[in-house]
């Protein structure tokens, strides 16, 4: 296959002053006055974030890098955006290409415990002929993938980038993809936009569309679920789908604010019971935050629930998405993506697999990476053979960037 987007090695490489004006403006940061709040009632605990705050002024970016050019990093000109990806082969006798996608308010590194998971299963109970080569893709406008030239770039576009990159860039004629939160509806896009490339998709953290009546008991339940946690939880939700400029100054201008908004989302989500950093862990709560301020990309990042909703971003009522599709339900996620019935799925998907699992929340890539990726191992397993005939693995290498 003619490789028609140009790709490249790319390194993360923080700029010192970038780091140095972080550091002081948290050392400057004003905090409310008025009413003591206490707890995370009213949002983020502020005895909570005072503390986050201080860490992140001594945090070890340099150190995080290093970590993360274990992998390798590379960049991709789609439509005029380069696409941020991470590239890593599989250990096996076939792997699958697959392609990951994270959601809002995460970053690429959300996947990063899956890759030896998926590239190399052997080494980690699982089977060599289960192995993946794993593409870790940034949304546009999310962390080191630029911004999108203009408006209107929705779930759908974001698909067709990823199957340019996946077939035009990196030559897989036949993949995979998986995807929770925002990347479960690109991941969902996929399938629908592009069946004759997708062996499947496999989707956590996925938000269904009110059907169209009669609803069946459990739908009923679940849709009114949806409504009272929108209702009293869906503030962020509507402000980023409407106002997201405002929100963006705000946010783009103070390290606090930034940590107050995204931070509070994690804990609200998790199956943490309370305690965020029992299940994300303050180093990645740290390192998602100071990819956020290096790149100034907050604002771009929620600006794609205002384009959702005013270009078009549900998917037409009826759709029927052909492609073999597996759920991973998790026992702890957050309502509006909860814990759906398996019927309200079937309306849109062909489920071939329905798992609901004993714990974990919204962040399952991060929660619970073992579970998921034996998730993502069983429901491709049957879908090996399915590849048409005459299509090919992969015929362009990316150039190799060197590890450090």
């Amino acid at each position: 296959m003619l490789q028609t987007v140009p790709i490249e090695p790319f390194t993360i490489a923080v700029p010192d002053t970038v780091l140095a004006e972080l550091r002081e403006r948290i050392s400057r940061a004003r905090w409310p006055a008025g009413v003591a709040a206490s707890g995370w009632d009213e949002g983020t605990d502020p005895a909570y974030l005072r503390a986050l705050l201080a860490a992140w002024a001594e945090f070890d970016w340099r150190a995080r890098e290093r970590a993360l050019a274990r992998f390798q990093h590379f960049r991709a000109l789609v439509d005029g955006t380069w696409i941020h990806f991470i590239h890593e082969r599989g250990h096996g006798p076939d792997p699958l290409p697959i392609v990951l996608t994270h959601g809002w308010p995460s970053s690429f590194t959300e996947h990063l415990a899956l890759i030896p998971l998926l590239t190399d299963p052997a080494a980690h109970g699982g089977r060599a002929e289960d192995a993946f080569d794993v593409v870790v893709a940034s949304l546009p406008g999310y962390g080191f993938s630029t911004r999108p030239a203009g408006p209107g770039l929705t779930s759908s576009g974001i698909a067709d980038r990823w199957h340019a990159l996946m077939r035009e860039g990196l030559g897989y004629e036949w993949f995979g993809a998986h995807g929770s939160d925002i990347g479960a509806g690109v991941t969902a896009r996929l399938g629908w936009r592009h069946s004759g490339s997708v062996a499947g998709i496999h989707l956590a953290s996925v938000s269904f569309a009110e059907p169209p009546p009669p609803w069946s008991p459990a739908e009923r339940e679940y849709l009114a679920t949806v409504a009272a946690w929108d209702a009293a939880e869906g503030a962020y939700s509507h402000v980023q789908s409407t106002k997201p400029a405002t929100l963006a100054a705000a946010l783009n201008d103070s390290p606090a604010g930034l940590a107050a908004w995204i931070v509070e989302k994690f804990r609200a989500w998790s199956d943490c019971g309370g305690d965020v950093e029992a299940r994300v862990g303050r180093e990645h709560l740290l390192t998602n935050l100071t990819i956020y301020w290096a790149t100034q990309t907050i604002g771009s990042s929620i600006r794609l629930y205002y384009e959702h909703r005013h270009h078009g971003g549900l998917m037409p009522p009826g759709t029927r998405i052909e492609v073999p599709a597996g759920f991973a339900i998790f026992a702890n996620e957050f309502v509006p993506a909860g814990r759906p019935p398996r019927e309200l799925a079937e309306r849109t998907y062909q489920v071939t697999r329905w798992s609901e699992l004993p714990r974990g929340g919204h962040f399952p890539a991060l929660e619970e990476p073992e579970m998921l990726a034996g998730e993502i191992r069983a429901f491709f397993r049957p879908l090996r053979g399915s590849k048409p005939e005459g299509s090919q693995k992969t015929v362009n290498a990316p150039p190799q960037e060197q590890r450090q």
